[in-house]
């Protein structure tokens, strides 16, 4: 604009019908979805020697449901020389109680002839999972079956990026049990902790080699009765295996 043109017309004052245009009430709020929508992680597909033969072993994962309700599934297992040692499958009814956590309800079956048990065996199951602090993914689940048998499991998992598809994923799993089942190779107490760690290259999000290293510890009357069985107190294992989510 010159020295000499006439001035512009001035912006006008905002007035209440300029706001409620901007910022209109709101007639409805926030809702939760309720479409069904389903998510399913093999996280662990692996194979290992073993001072006892050659292990094949699984862990996965899976829900379908809403963002509040949901139905999880979960197994857990492992077959050495293609005979089923030791295996779990869970049923879970979820509902979130918070941004980040689950609480869950449900049933476990086991299978296996772990220690020539072999009987199979069906838990009442409940818990929480979620993320915590500084992304640590977290389950706890509490289990009771008959004749007044109980334990617990503790899992927590942790992955460090190196980059977007070179990833390390750190794991510890603790097993406790409230009574000495010799047939099952399981005394009363803190049984074992497992724990290491898989380097897996995500080729695409959904498909992940990976190879990794994992010690499991057992521990006072778990210890004393793997020691009398013939099995070793402590196992390493060096793992390879696949990564899968759909």
């Amino acid at each position: 604009m010159g020295v000499f043109d006439s001035p512009r017309e001035p912006i006008p004052a905002v007035t209440d019908a300029d706001r409620l245009a901007a910022f209109p009430t709101l007639k409805d709020y926030h809702k939760h979805g309720t479409s069904l929508n389903s998510f399913w992680l093999m996280d662990q597909l692996e194979g290992a020697n073993t001072d006892e033969g050659r292990e094949i072993a699984w862990e996965g994962i899976g829900w379908v449901g809403s963002d509040i309700n949901r139905l999880w599934l979960r197994t857990k297992g492992h077959a050495l020389d293609e005979n089923l040692q030791r295996a779990r499958v869970e049923a879970m009814y979820g509902r979130a109680i918070h941004p980040w956590w689950d609480a869950v309800v449900g049933v476990r079956r086991d299978f296996g002839d772990f220690g020539g048990g072999g009987t199979p065996r069906t838990w009442a199951a409940f818990g929480v999972q979620g993320l915590a602090p500084y992304k640590f993914e977290v389950s706890a689940t509490g289990y009771v079956a008959e004749g007044g048998k109980t334990a617990a499991i503790v899992e927590a998992e942790y992955d460090m990026l190196f980059t977007n598809r070179l990833i390390a994923s750190w794991g510890v799993e603790a097993n406790w049990f409230g009574q000495s089942d010799p047939a099952e190779v399981i005394g009363s107490g803190l049984s074992t902790v497992e724990g290491g760690v898989r380097l897996r290259y995500e080729i695409t999000r959904q498909f992940a080699p990976y190879i990794g290293f994992e010690r499991e510890w057992s521990f006072g009357e778990t210890s004393d009765l793997r020691r009398l069985s013939g099995h070793s107190r402590t196992d390493n294992r060096w793992v390879v295996g696949l990564r899968l989510w759909f």
